[in-house]
């Protein structure tokens, strides 16, 4: 593919996709500071003081089962920071919808009402990033311009591929245009690979899901809560020290309750790698849900090289791997569509104006022309 075609390429999948991916990005980059935001909202909510000594996860359960007789507990998040609540999912009986409360582990406080994935600014903003809050739809209309993001950072790291040349180089007193043109080369260049990894892990965790989902609807399945899935009786601490002991240095992060027929009890956990690229749920633990027993474990540490690799999108997605400086990175990273957009439609304006001049002139000088020989041949005929 020659640099004319390439530059048509990107130019038109710009234009097309530069609203959508304005928002994408935008609200990406808001939520790099997610939880900093919702500190400042609601504070009440996801900040708790740090009282040193959590209660027993049994005597939380039992207190959360207490208050909403009406629902399951099929998730909770246990949070590394210990000033974090926890967020508890929950699914009112008679149906399949998830709801979520964030709780105090150290007193057992319920600090808000069951809420619906877009109930507060932050959690809207997150539905509006990853489906335009149009459900299974919006990830399909979210991938495809995903993929539309992988290919503008291609074909524009293929157009600017001799960059050594003008590196840094912008030239300030030079024409509008061209000052925007060397601008949005420099930041689409320096952009283009973080561009890349946002755009390919929003990919493959879209198409994960609608697959899921697919999955799903051919076998039939369409459960509805009705009653508890598993043994009231069992002791969450208790499975939780075991996963504890099946994997060194395992701290859990995620508990799955049973919310569906197959699924049973599993510790999602963080465990020592050296590798910042791992995520904080890497590893689990599996246990029965109606006997308790062990039923299997997953140790990121001696998994293969494709589950480490896809296990690390989390972290690139987020920015969760380098400290404040990567996640600062990526929230600037998220503002730089912005830029571009401007400076790319800016030029596409500019030039689509020169070639209607060039097409008006062109079109007046052959009227012109066609005047002179009718002019000549009228000479010609006296």
């Amino acid at each position: 593919m020659n640099n004319k075609t390439l530059f048509k390429l990107h130019g038109w999948v710009g234009l097309f996709a530069f609203l959508p991916l304005l928002v994408i990005c935008l609200t990406g980059s808001v939520l790099v500071f997610k939880y900093e935001l919702e500190n400042i909202i609601r504070p009440h909510m996801v900040t708790v003081p740090d009282q040193g000594l959590r209660l027993p996860m049994d005597t939380l359960k039992d207190n959360i089962n207490g208050q909403f007789e009406s629902h399951e507990i099929v998730g909770w998040v246990l949070f590394q920071n210990p000033e974090r609540s926890d967020v508890v999912y929950l699914m009112p009986k008679g149906t399949d919808a998830w709801r979520h409360i964030y709780v105090n582990g150290f007193d057992g406080s319920v600090l808000s009402s069951p809420a619906k994935n877009d109930d507060f600014l932050t959690d809207w903003l997150l539905e509006l990033h990853a489906n335009f809050l149009l459900d299974d739809t919006g990830l399909v209309i979210t991938t495809i311009y995903s993929l539309l993001l992988i290919i503008l950072g291609v074909t524009g790291l293929m157009l600017y591929k001799k960059f050594w040349k003008t590196l840094l180089k912008i030239r300030w007193n030079a024409r509008r245009i061209l000052f925007f043109s060397d601008f949005h080369k420099q930041v689409g260049f320096f952009s283009a690979p973080i561009f890349l990894v946002l755009g390919i892990t929003g990919v493959y965790w879209n198409v994960a899901h609608l697959l899921h989902e697919y999955e799903h609807h051919e076998s039939g399945e369409s459960f509805v809560m009705q009653n508890r899935l598993y043994n009231g009786s069992l002791s969450i601490d208790s499975l939780q020290q075991q996963a504890q002991e099946k994997l060194s240095s395992f701290k859990t992060t995620y508990i799955t309750f049973p919310y569906e027929q197959d699924i049973h009890f599993t510790f999602y956990g963080d465990v020592d790698t050296g590798n910042p690229l791992n995520s904080e749920y890497a590893s689990s633990v599996t246990f029965n849900r109606n006997s308790g027993d062990f039923m299997s474990s997953y140790d990121i540490r001696s998994a293969p090289f494709l589950s480490v690799f896809l296990d690390s999108f989390r972290p690139l997605h987020f920015g969760l791997f380098g400290g404040m400086a990567v996640r600062v990175l990526w929230c600037v990273v998220g503002l730089m569509p912005l830029i571009l957009s401007f400076t790319g439609v800016y030029m596409w304006f500019v030039r689509r104006k020169k070639k209607r001049a060039k097409k008006l002139r062109m079109q007046k000088l052959a009227a012109n022309l066609e005047v002179a020989v009718e002019i000549n041949d009228e000479s010609m005929q006296l």
